[in-house]
Parts: C-alpha cells; sequence; structure tokens
C-alpha cells in the first residue's frame, strides 16, 4: 500500500513562523491545477504494482483550491493509478476557506478527512502567528464541519511567547469540547528567513523557551491521554482507528509520491524532491519533465531514517528487524549508544523493541540523533 501526496503552493498570507514553500499570489492557480495533474499522470509508471490507500492534499493552503480544481485532481488520481476501494483522502484547511457549502461539497467528492489548522483559539496568539483568520471563525468552522465530517484533525501550536499553562489547557479542552477523534501539535520553532526570526532578532517577540514548551507538551499528552487518545507520534493523537494513515505511512517507510513544488517522494531506496519554485515547476512540467532532483539512501541513511520515525511512534524501534535488515554491527552499535538512554529512564526495551518512555519522549529527536551513525560500512 502507497500514497500520493499533492503539494497546493499557495496560501492568501504569509503566517510568522511558516517555511513551508508557497506564493501568496494566486495568479498561476489555474495553471498550476493542470501541471498537477500532468505531473501526477507522468508518473504513474512508478506505481506499476502498488496500491494507493491514501490522497492528502498539504501545503500550503489546499482549501483555496475550488471544489472543481480538487474534484479534477482527485480524478486523475483515480484514471492513472489503482485506488482502494475507500482510500482516505485528506484535505489541509484554514478555517476561513470552510464555509457550509464548500463543507458539504468537499464531502460529495470524496474527500473524507479533514486536517484543520486552528493552531490557537486566542485571538492574540492568531495575530502575533500571522493566521488568516480569527477566534470566532476558528468555532465556527469546527460547529459547521463536524456536521458533515467524522474524520477530522486539529492543528496546535504551543510553546508560544507569553503562553501560560491556564490558557495552553483552555486551548486544548476548546477543541476536545468540538468531539474531534484526532489532535496533531508542534512546539512553536523559530526557522531562519521567517518573519518570527526576524521579529525575534529585533526583540520584538521573545525567544520561545524550551521549558515551557517542555510543560506545554506534558499537559497535552496528559489531558489528551485521559480523554482516551492515543499518543501515536510524538506531534500526533488519534482516537482509536482514527490515526493518519497518510502520515503513519511515512513513519512505516512506505512509499509515496509527492506531486507538486517542493513535494518530497520516497520509494524504499530513493528519496526525491521536486524544485521548489512554481514558475519553474510549471515550466518544465510543460516540457514534459518532472524538475525532481533525488538521492540514493545508504544504509547509514536508512538506519537513521528508521531510528528517528521508530523513536518518534508508538511502533518504537524493532531490534529484531535492525539485526535482520542491518546486520549485528549496526545492532550492536544501536545497543551500546543507547544504553546511557535506558539507565537515566528515557528509553527502555519491551519485546526487543526499543522504545521512549514518558519522560524521554519530548526529547525523541535529539535523542533519536544520538543514536545515528554517519557510517558502518
Amino acid at each position: 500500500m502507497s500514497g500520493i501526496y499533492i503539494h497546493i503552493p499557495f496560501c492568501k498570507q504569509a503566517c510568522h513562523y511558516c517555511d513551508f514553500h508557497f506564493s501568496t499570489s494566486i495568479k498561476k492557480k489555474e495553471e498550476m491545477v493542470l501541471a498537477l495533474a500532468k505531473e501526477t499522470e507522468m508518473r504513474k509508471s512508478e506505481f506499476n504494482d502498488e496500491v494507493v490507500e491514501t490522497i492528502y492534499f498539504g501545503g500550503g493552503t489546499p482549501s483555496i483550491l475550488t471544489i472543481e480544481n480538487l474534484r479534477f485532481l482527485i480524478e486523475v488520481v483515480y484514471s492513472n493509478y489503482k485506488v482502494v476501494e475507500n482510500p482516505e483522502i485528506t484535505l489541509e484547511a484554514n478555517p476561513d476557506n470552510l464555509s457550509s457549502d464548500y463543507l458539504i461539497e468537499l464531502s460529495k467528492i470524496g474527500i473524507n478527512r479533514l486536517s484543520i489548522g486552528i493552531q490557537s483559539f486566542f485571538e492574540d496568539d492568531l495575530q502575533l502567528m500571522n493566521r488568516a483568520h480569527n477566534s470566532l471563525e476558528a468555532k465556527k468552522c469546527l460547529q459547521e464541519a463536524t456536521k458533515y465530517f467524522n474524520n477530522i484533525s486539529v492543528d496546535l501550536i504551543y510553546g508560544i511567547p507569553g503562553m501560560s499553562n491556564e490558557k495552553w489547557l483552555q486551548n486544548i479542552e476548546m477543541a476536545l469540547s468540538f468531539n474531534v477523534p484526532h489532535i496533531s501539535s508542534y512546539a512553536l520553532t523559530v526557522e531562519p528567513k521567517t518573519a518570527l526570526y526576524s521579529f525575534i532578532q529585533k526583540g520584538i517577540i521573545p525567544q520561545p523557551e524550551d521549558e515551557v514548551a517542555q510543560e506545554h507538551f506534558q499537559i497535552l499528552v496528559d489531558k489528551l491521554t485521559e480523554n482516551d487518545f492515543i499518543h501515536y507520534e510524538l506531534s500526533n493523537f488519534g482516537k482509536e482507528n482514527y490515526f493518519s494513515k497518510n502520515n503513519s505511512s511515512y513513519w512505516l517507510g512506505k512509499k509515496y509520491i509527492g506531486i507538486g513544488p517542493s513535494a518530497h517522494s520516497y520509494d524504499g531506496e530513493k528519496r526525491g524532491w521536486n524544485v521548489s519554485n512554481n514558475a519553474l515547476y510549471i515550466k518544465s512540467i510543460l516540457q514534459n519533465k518532472v524538475p525532481v532532483e533525488t538521492e540514493t539512501l545508504t544504509k547509514a541513511d536508512r538506519y537513521n531514517e528508521y531510528i528517528m520515525t521508530g523513536l518518534r511512534t508508538i511502533w518504537g524501534v524493532s531490534l529484531d528487524r535492525i539485526a535482520s535488515d542491518f546486520g549485528d554491527t549496526y545492532l550492536n552499535y544501536l545497543n551500546q549508544q543507547a544504553a546511557k538512554y535506558i539507565e537515566d529512564e528515557l528509553l527502555f526495551v519491551h519485546e526487543n523493541i526499543l522504545r521512549t518512555t514518558k519522560k524521554g519522549k519530548f526529547l525523541s529527536d535529539g535523542i533519536a540523533s544520538d543514536l545515528f551513525l554517519l557510517n558502518l560500512e
């Protein structure tokens, strides 16, 4: 089973923290949709024997597209690939785009999962982040969306400068009040070349603090666990049967094709990424060339990726798989590197699977990088 990711590189306005590829000009939207359709068609030979289980519209802001645009792109996938009977088709959306009419039409064209970028229910946070919606729209869109969709994920951001633990808890409780079955939550990170980075450099906004983010993370884990959410990946919490199939396929190392500018692809051995420039992307596709760069992953690369994704998820890192896929040298190296974290109760081994403890979860990326190796060949 595999997935198709379609990157929609347009946004109404630039959020201060975002470093994803997008444009705030939608002049070339129709040309882009045709180019995305053409790339989808051009790459079908990569999935000859694969069955598509998930279609994911990410971005950018995919909810900028019209119903006709989305219907057309879904039809292109269906006419060029083998698709399972009931695929998970996700649309990332912003609250200001989700009118009742739009939601009703989305449900008719096969979209069966929404990932809604709420980020916060508080006006001051939304303004600090330069989100395109306000607090009222955040609540109103969830009231409407839950009428037509039962598979909804809400995005929330923690560690925002000045956000108290109490305020963060209110954000989580507000999301829970809409009975959504999935929540994705991320610490506010400061990426170079973003407006947020510039404001912090100039002293306009204080630097987010790691200690605050760690406290918020623990509040999040405790509150969602209390409410029957399963913490299945570092930033993702789902009720039973509501894990994101699309994202889970990345963490479990399944194949996927990324369509659109800046989209990434993976076939088990090679990773590819498309050019991050809308004009160059369209020009190249019109010349029947996919503007993609690829790298073949070394054994060490594949080991490092498995460690990183494994430690972030409830599936953990199988020591049996390390031995069978990578050999004893890798297994011995892992055991040696993991020993101090096991001793500090940040990692544990159960039934030959290495996982992070509750205390180690927030630190999983740092721990994983310490278990990486450069090359054992």
